[in-house]
């Protein structure tokens, strides 16, 4: 696979990826007031990675680093530090799954 194929696959991961969590902001901001509270700190958190994954589409959208591997690490320890808030936010949304592919 070629550099500019593989930052074009990066770029579609993260995307889907933000497209995942902000289904779940989404679902969240229908909570009443006291639902909106209990994930209102995950909520914040899943902002930040929403950002975070800006900047690294920023960064494959500007250049297409040769090496990326040290910005995958740090989005893949991201996602599973994610997972915890992803969970609880859809235990309050009373969601059975936790969206798409079980994250």
């Amino acid at each position: 696979m070629d550099a500019k194929s593989y930052c074009e696959t990066v770029a579609h991961e993260l995307t889907a990826w933000k497209a995942k969590i902000y289904d779940v902001i989404r679902k969240s901001e229908r909570l009443p007031d006291r639902g909106k509270g209990k994930v209102a700190p995950f909520i914040k958190e899943l902002n930040t990675v929403v950002d975070d994954l800006n900047a690294k589409l920023d960064l494959l959208s500007q250049e297409c680093p040769a090496d990326f591997r040290l910005q995958r690490i740090e989005i893949k320890e991201k996602m599973t530090q994610v997972k915890g808030s992803w969970k609880k936010v859809w235990g309050v949304l009373g969601e059975k799954e936790f969206g798409i592919g079980g994250a």
